[in-house]
């Protein structure tokens, strides 16, 4: 039972068990040795890539945000779907690279590099997403050092911002890339001699359910992008379109139709002559796995508390910060939950409105709240969909010293 939110059709039922592919959750615990874990399904990958490649335009280059889930199993999966990768530190990159995707298709963005990020991007041929000036200069400077010329492409923090988003990118004063106005000026003096000048990336925001919101992104963007080129006195061959396409984690969210964003690509890359020859890059994270993934969980206890019944588990916040309200920072809403050994009707079984909480000694612990399940016992399995994003590797997972979880992908 799941309450009130999308339904959650991507995995299987068998004998009210969910299933991941073939395989329950008593089995899967049993592989793993312990709860709590999150579990992939490469299945829901697969379908959603390339079902995705099939409705954008063939001029357009799927990337992968490696950030999103960098576990690398799941990163060697991807690596054949895709045509690319987004790093965001040096770890990353070197995930990328250790996955066989070749340096020229890794595109490594992020405010900050060290020298030590830019000496190793120049030195395996990643391309560099700039987010100043200045960090131009210093690759040039360590490029010459290390005799390589660097592969660089502008980050560019537009004028305009994806309206709608979870998270703005773009637009205003931002830690992100380089104003667009400061970029089309500096763009007739830059040092192309001593770099490999690739192009641009503009990134305006991400975690958008709006299709029109999108739609209008993209519009803009390819304007920016053709003010980019006429301003640029080198050939290039890389624009970066960013992402942005969001998937429903709360009640009442309903699903991003990507049909007339699609669509919309196909009239801008079909009117857009001056951008041919250039790779067209679409990057996206959460949107390729966030759905794949499980956060499992077993309940230990099960107690009572004036008259509120709460189910405590050996996983929480720890491990899934996101699903947890991020420390008390946002005002917290409950991801779609189930007991994934009760998948039964609510004309089958009676239910109860339990508040679920993880072991830590903070009330911040919370899994879900005021939710309707069928009633559960000590050892049921308690289930987060919407997990495969911005899960294990975006949660404290040392915080007060509980025992680390694991990972495993079907």
């Amino acid at each position: 039972m799941i309450n009130h939110h999308e339904k959650q059709n991507h995995f299987g039922s068998l004998n009210n068990q969910l299933m991941v592919q073939d395989k329950n959750l008593t089995d899967i615990d049993a592989i793993v040795g312990q709860t709590p874990f999150y579990v992939y399904d490469s299945s829901i990958v697969q379908q959603r890539i390339t079902t995705l490649v099939e409705q954008l335009p063939k001029r357009i280059n799927l990337h992968y945000a490696i950030k999103a889930n960098p576990y690398l199993p799941l990163v060697h999966f991807i690596k054949p779907l895709v045509k690319g990768f987004d790093v965001a530190s040096k770890k990353e990159m070197l995930l990328a690279l250790e996955s066989g995707m070749p340096a020229n298709h890794i595109s490594f963005a992020g405010p900050g590099k060290s020298d030590g990020d830019l000496t190793a991007a120049i030195l395996t041929g990643v391309i560099l997403h700039a987010e100043s000036l200045n960090e131009i200069k210093r690759a040039i400077a360590i490029g010459k050092s290390v005799n390589r010329k660097p592969n660089i492409a502008i980050r560019v923090n537009p004028a305009f911002e994806l309206k709608a988003s979870g998270m703005k990118m773009a637009g205003g004063a931002k830690p992100f890339g380089v104003d667009e106005e400061v970029v089309l000026s500096a763009l007739p003096s830059l040092d192309y001699e001593n770099m490999t000048f690739k192009g641009f990336h503009i990134y305006a925001g991400s975690q958008n359910l709006d299709a029109n919101a999108i739609i209008d992104m993209h519009n803009q963007t390819f304007e920016l992008a053709l003010k980019l080129v006429d301003a640029t006195p080198v050939p290039i061959s890389h624009i970066n379109l960013g992402g942005g396409f969001g998937v429903p984690y709360f009640a009442k969210e309903k699903a991003l139709n990507i049909d007339p964003i699609a669509n919309n690509l196909h009239k801008l890359c079909n009117n857009s002559d001056k951008l041919a020859g250039i790779d067209l890059i679409v990057e996206l994270g959460r949107y390729l796995v966030a759905e794949a993934g499980l956060y499992v969980c077993k309940v230990v206890d099960k107690k009572v508390s004036r008259d509120k019944t709460y189910l405590v588990c050996d996983g929480g916040l720890h491990h899934h910060l996101a699903n947890s309200g991020n420390f008390g920072q946002v005002i917290r809403k409950n991801y779609p939950l189930a007991i994934g050994n009760k998948l039964v009707d609510t004309a089958e079984s009676p239910m109860e409105k339990v508040d679920i909480v993880g072991p830590l000694c903070t009330p911040l612990d919370i899994i879900g709240q005021a939710v309707e399940l069928p009633k559960a016992d000590v050892g049921d399995y308690i289930v987060v969909f919407q997990s495969g994003a911005y899960g294990a590797s975006a949660s404290p997972k040392d915080f007060l010293s509980q025992p680390h979880l694991s990972e495993i992908l079907f």
